[in-house]
């Protein structure tokens, strides 16, 4: 009999956020010829909100299911996971009987695995995936880290996808001998290097122009503003800036405060291959994160021979571990981001080396890597 995985997590993709938990669905479509897998995904939303979710096309061999989950903003770090749970329970117990999984897998610590490790009780084996800031933010709240503590050595292994949250869970006192580091894959297919000439042609991009690629949500965490600061300070290159969040008007009204507006492009969010075609006309991705796991951006531009400049942080040192595969300041360090920025460009740049690098961490890889810990568990 095939194993069944039960994937419980508010990160997964819907028809309208394609993008939301995609490393996930990825992940769940390269264990797919290994396991059968159903995906149950509670959705935090307050009480007045109303949501309709539906699948991607490709995920429905997943039947989906999306559950409304109570939660209280700010001041339920101690019972969101309880809020969770509840809302969760009559939904859980019904694929327990009907699907009958081996394990369950969960991603994103709190509330999700918190709540799942709640109504498994100790009856299936649970696995649970901690991807950044669920750790690097979380275990600083006093509240979260108490309920994070409690539940999680409960679950058969956590897997991280960076040695740095696995030293961040060991120095909090979890069990070292249930943590497994396994990185993020990527799509081998998908990026790799290209005629930067034909890509910037199809982007409508100038041939010409030294092009600095920053690829993200327009959060507080991940720095945009210093990015286009640092621009500034270049005095010269095209930015394009792909994605889209709460930062975005600001950013574009910094842009014009410092009179560079003309040099900074605003593209939007991007399908996968869309922002494959920006990486093959790019000149180097820009990372300036305040923090950051292991981000798939950085393994995509790897994929596709792009050197990057990143801040120091998270698990970007783990695979940033070559000069050729481009720099790391500080973060937050603007003149030390500007001055990396305007080096890398004065660079000769090795885009086979750079693959060649990146083909450490293809999703079979991965999957692999997952496989042997969900078929441990389960035995």
């Amino acid at each position: 009999m095939t194993p069944r995985i039960l994937f419980v997590s508010n990160l997964f993709p819907t028809a309208s956020e394609p993008y939301r938990g995609l490393d996930n669905a990825t992940l769940l479509h390269a264990l797919a010829p290994h396991f059968e897998i159903r995906v149950l995904s509670p959705r935090p939303l307050l009480p007045w909100a109303r949501a309709h979710f539906s699948a991607r096309p490709t995920d429905a061999v997943f039947q989906p299911r999306w559950v409304p989950a109570a939660y209280l903003p700010k001041i339920g770090g101690p019972i969101n996971h309880l809020l969770m749970a509840a809302s969760l329970r009559q939904s859980f117990e019904q694929a327990l009987r009907d699907f009958q999984p081996g394990i369950i897998l969960s991603s994103w610590i709190y509330p999700d695995s918190c709540a799942a490790l709640r109504l498994a009780n100790a009856r299936l084996p649970l696995i649970a995936i901690a991807q950044g800031s669920d750790i690097h933010q979380y275990l600083a709240m006093p509240a979260r880290r108490r309920v994070i503590l409690n539940h999680l050595p409960r679950a058969a292994a956590v897997i991280t996808r960076s040695r740095e949250l696995s030293h961040l869970l060991k120095s909090a006192g979890f069990p070292p001998a249930k943590l497994h580091t396994i990185y993020n894959g990527v799509s081998l297919d998908t990026f790799q290097p290209r005629d930067q000439a034909a890509a910037r042609r199809a982007s409508g991009l100038p041939e010409d122009a030294r092009i600095i690629l920053f690829v993200g949500n327009f959060h507080h965490v991940k720095n945009p503003l210093l990015l286009i600061q640092a621009i500034a300070q270049l005095g010269s290159g095209l930015l394009v800036m792909a994605g889209g969040g709460p930062l975005e008007i600001r950013s574009r009204h910094l842009a014009a405060q410092l009179r560079i507006d003309s040099r900074v492009i605003f593209a939007g969010r991007k399908t996968p291959e869309e922002i494959a075609r920006l990486m093959n006309a790019a000149d180097i991705l820009a990372i300036p994160s305040r923090n950051e796991g292991v981000p798939n951006v950085l393994l995509e531009a790897f994929a596709s021979g792009l050197p990057v400049v990143a801040s120091r942080v998270g698990g970007i040192p783990e695979v940033l571990d070559h000069d050729f595969l481009g720099r790391m300041v500080a973060p937050g360090d603007l003149p030390a981001f500007a001055a990396a920025l305007k080096e890398q460009l004065a660079s000769p740049r090795d885009s086979p080396a750079i693959r060649t690098h990146a083909e450490r961490f293809s999703w079979d890889i991965a999957a692999a890597a997952y496989r042997q810990c969900l078929e441990a568990a389960m035995q």
